[in-house]
């Protein structure tokens, strides 16, 4: 990526009104094609290997700056961040897509995974733990997959769920309530010329995750 765009969004952290946004407008567009352009590349790889975003047009997949501030006394009318979203139809499929966010000072990052989940669906994740702990566990302790996803995000219960022992063997992974993975990035490796490569480094990885998620709320 061009590091004029991490360089505008430096500057609209630091000055996030819409009076210096108009005036800079020229730059938020350039740094904005940038960045579609850029998301356009990832999601022309990603097609290789996932067929349900093969008509997906990458302007589905850009989330817009503007923040949504009505139900927050924090009333800064723009992210910090260019956002997308990868998922069959763009961003707002509704399953557990690529998210991809850009935002300078280390701040970049890839993730996907278990989100805020649905009464119901929390219900099936913790159904197929208890009957079926091997599917999830070979992915996510793979030795690959562990090594570039350090840890496991998500918050849990401080104590066990409705339903389940607190011995059972799998007690740990049955307190989460949402379960992802992330990767940050440096300004420099955002930056550099193979970063498009990195993150599809990064989809491939996790891909098998959120199969394993999207097959289990959506495909079952």
């Amino acid at each position: 990526m061009d590091p004029n765009t991490l360089h505008f969004l430096e500057d609209l952290a630091k000055n996030n009104e819409k009076e210096w946004f108009h005036e800079n407008r020229g730059r938020y567009e350039e740094a904005r094609a940038n960045f579609i352009d850029f998301s356009s590349e990832v999601l022309e790889q990603l097609k290789t290997i996932q067929d349900d975003l093969l008509n997906t047009e990458v302007k589905k997949c850009i989330l817009r700056i503007n923040r949504d501030i009505r139900f927050t006394k924090d009333k800064r009318p723009y992210k910090n961040y260019f956002g997308a979203g990868f998922g069959p139809g763009g961003s707002s499929s509704g399953r557990s897509d690529f998210y991809l966010q850009i935002e300078p000072g280390g701040k970049s990052f890839l993730g996907g995974g278990m989100w805020s989940p649905s009464p119901e669906n929390m219900a099936k994740w913790r159904q197929e733990i208890d009957y079926n702990p091997d599917a999830l566990k070979s992915i996510i302790y793979a030795y690959e997959f562990k090594n570039y996803f350090k840890e496991i995000a998500g918050q849990q219960l401080k104590t066990k769920p409705k339903g389940y022992e607190i011995d059972h063997p799998e007690i740990e992974l049955l307190k989460y309530k949402e379960l992802f993975f992330y990767r940050y990035y440096s300004d420099k490796e955002v930056c550099s010329e193979n970063f498009s490569d990195e993150i599809f480094k990064a989809c491939k990885l996790m891909k098998p995750y959120q199969d394993y998620v999207n097959e289990l709320f959506f495909d079952s």
